[in-house]
């Protein structure tokens, strides 16, 4: 499991997440003095937690900027742990706000969120494209809180096609409409173009690497794909970050 994140670029310009000795803890002090009115039971903690939080406050905290609300998350390649971050920050975002967070588990070709959530109910995405009823009829609370699931729902026949539907169309409006904040974990880039359709509908996109597996020439083509296809790339993580030295020495300088 990562606990090490870097927000490399957003919007133009570089963001450094990983905290140096002088870095302000006020939005994690403020997280611990006014939490949400109904609280996450974390399953991501310590420094883990710490470094999510970061990338939190530099996504959706932006002083002086219209921040995003509706955020896809994909990776470059499989295995990046895209849904990792996707379901944590989730859990962190909800902690922040007052507001409603849903989590939306696009991710139909390696759906992990129902297990993340260790939500017992297989309806979600997939049966609300193809039923009918509001939507939030396929949602499911995690733990009381005001943070909402939609899993990627059972297996249907031509499953991919859905997801540039009129449905899903109709149903991301739906989702829009009543959520403050909705987080959608989406498959990588190079195994489907799902990110790219969907992310017109978006806010923009968070790009995931993995360090010392994901090629430069790859992330490089994506954004680019994204730009291509006037999609914003709100920002690029790299994940599974480690150093060269121990952790505890670097945060000194």
């Amino acid at each position: 499991m990562s606990k090490n994140f870097e927000l490399l670029s957003q919007v133009g310009r570089t963001l450094e997440i990983l905290q140096r000795p002088d870095e302000p803890t006020a939005f994690l002090e403020e997280a611990a003095a006014e939490p949400s009115s109904s609280a996450v039971t974390f399953t991501v903690h310590g420094a883990a937690r710490e470094e999510v939080a970061k990338l939190v406050r530099n996504l959706f905290f932006v002083p002086g900027e219209s921040a995003p609300h509706r955020v896809i998350f994909t990776g470059t390649e499989s295995g990046t742990g895209c849904s990792w971050i996707c379901a944590h920050a989730a859990e962190v975002l909800a902690s922040q706000v007052h507001g409603n967070v849903c989590v939306v588990d696009c991710n139909l070709r390696a759906s992990t969120m129902r297990e993340r959530f260790q939500v017992s109910d297989q309806r979600g995405l997939t049966d609300a494209l193809i039923g009918s009823g509001s939507i939030r009829q396929y949602l499911q609370r995690v733990s009381g809180s005001n943070l909402w699931l939609l899993s990627a729902g059972s297996v249907q026949e031509n499953q991919q096609t859905l997801l540039a539907s009129d449905a899903m169309r109709s149903r991301l409006a739906e989702l829009y409409s009543q959520f403050d904040y909705v987080l959608l974990d989406v498959a990588s880039l190079n195994n489907s173009n799902d990110a790219i359709a969907l992310g017109s509908s978006a806010d923009g996109v968070v790009l995931v690497l993995r360090e010392n597996s994901s090629r430069r020439e790859t992330a490089r083509k994506a954004l680019q794909d994204l730009r291509d296809a006037k999609v914003q790339a709100l920002g690029v993580v790299l994940n599974q970050r480690t150093f060269p030295i121990p952790e505890a020495i670097y945060k000194l300088f």
